[in-house]
């Protein structure tokens, strides 16, 4: 069965993506919760809190169903309004404490909508994206290198398409900004068959921690001033804006009735917001929007 086997892979990765960000923090643990749903399902959330290199790594597996699709769902689907569903995923947030090293997040899921009499509709989505307060080129070109060879299998044209569709989706149309330098974007993916698509949706998750450690390992250990800390707290506020404003993974998980704790481990555990505040012209800080400008990172120069 279909959701048998992508369950059973989602399982391994969590396994596999939590023991990777623990063993590279060295000091912290994630803690496991598990949680049923009232109405079909549940998860298993796991949190590192409060570690030496990250303040708070979120890996969350979850399974959830139902006789009746979220409007977040159907919004771009509205025939499969009514349909009974199940969403299986791993999603991922991690805020380091270091200024010096991005956040990232990552997401893998399977949605199976069915209607008796009918064929099942399924799809598949995710994609990881990397969100710096202090970019450095070399980091944000591996992210993106990383990201083409997975995809290069493929298709040559999977990278370039699911590349801008991460630019337009992680943007923050309230502030005309984006979220950060991208990645990977893709959703309703369905038309290559299950297999290829399966194939796909699990090389990005074998994927990801290729694309983030190797920056967490060069810009950890970093030093960093007072000033620097508090302009990565204001800038994680973009992300609570983006999370709480415009993600529909946030959305699909509280109208569905979700574990709330669970849908909102993505938001930073300290975050400020400064009225009005512009960075100094010129300054390290003033940098950043030039990175949060879209481009194609594999053709700059090292």
């Amino acid at each position: 069965m279909p959701v048998e086997l992508v369950k059973s892979y989602l399982l391994e990765l969590q396994d596999h993506i939590c023991n990777g960000l623990q063993s590279e923090d060295g000091g912290g643990r994630f803690k496991e919760d598990l949680w049923n749903r009232e109405s079909g399902g549940g998860g298993r959330t796991r949190v590192l809190e409060q570690g030496d290199v990250f303040e708070q790594a979120g890996v969350n597996f979850s399974h959830v169903s139902g006789d009746r699709l979220p409007p977040s769902a159907t919004a771009a689907r509205p025939q499969l309004a009514g349909r009974d569903f199940q969403a299986l995923g791993i999603s991922l947030v991690i805020h380091p404490r270091n200024p010096h090293v991005p956040t990232s997040h990552a997401n893998v899921r399977f949605f199976i909508a069915d209607k008796e009499g009918e064929e099942p509709v399924w799809w598949f989505g995710g994609g990881y994206d990397l969100t710096p307060y202090y970019p450095v080129s070399e980091d944000i070109i591996h992210w993106h290198q990383i990201a083409r060879d997975t995809c290069q299998p493929f298709g040559d044209d999977v990278y370039p398409q699911f590349k801008t569709w991460c630019d337009e989706y992680f943007y923050l149309k309230h502030r005309n900004e984006a979220r950060g330098v991208g990645g990977l974007f893709f959703d309703d993916l369905s038309e290559w068959g299950f297999e290829p698509c399966f194939d796909f949706i699990q090389a990005i998750g074998d994927s990801y921690l290729d694309a983030y450690l190797p920056i967490v390992r060069r810009r950890k250990q970093t030093a960093y001033n007072e000033r620097q800390r508090k302009f990565q707290l204001y800038r994680r506020g973009r992300y609570v804006e983006f999370n709480l404003v415009w993600d529909r993974g946030t959305l699909f998980g509280l109208q569905s009735g979700g574990r709330t704790e669970s849908i909102l481990m993505s938001l930073p555990p300290v975050v400020n917001w400064r009225y009005n505040w512009q960075p100094e012209p010129g300054s390290e800080e003033d940098e950043l929007a030039e990175y949060l400008k879209p481009r194609d990172w594999l053709a700059m120069p090292d």
